[in-house]
């Protein structure tokens, strides 16, 4: 089960509130504090993605790019003894340090599914 929604690239997170008896949500992975609400589950991914249209049609209309969710890199910590594993792994099979992560991670997550 998860409490995310998707549109366009874009992730809302799904919470619900008894004591207000409302389900709402932000934009997730950006910095902009979009948030979005709905009385039930359908009206809160049609505002879902009307906050998406709204927060595209902003950035347009400031000349702006939109931030992205994910963009394809980040920061891995791995410790001295892995990495070097990994280098050395990579220059025995003729491969790069960033092709031995991808397929580590598309293995790993094939697993985990």
């Amino acid at each position: 089960m998860s409490n995310l929604i998707e549109y366009k690239g874009y992730y809302g997170s799904v919470n619900f509130s008894a004591e207000d008896k409302v389900f709402y949500g932000k934009l997730e992975f950006i910095n902009s504090a979009i948030m979005f609400e709905g009385t039930d589950i359908k009206s809160l991914e049609k505002d879902f993605k009307n906050a998406v249209e709204d927060y595209l049609t902003l950035c347009q209309k400031k000349g702006i790019d939109p931030q992205r969710p994910f963009k394809g890199s980040f920061n891995v910590r791995t410790g001295e003894d892995l990495h070097r594993k990994l280098v050395v792994y990579a220059e025995k099979n003729d491969l790069n340090l960033n092709k031995v992560v991808v397929e580590a991670l598309e293995e790993y997550l094939k697993k985990a599914a």
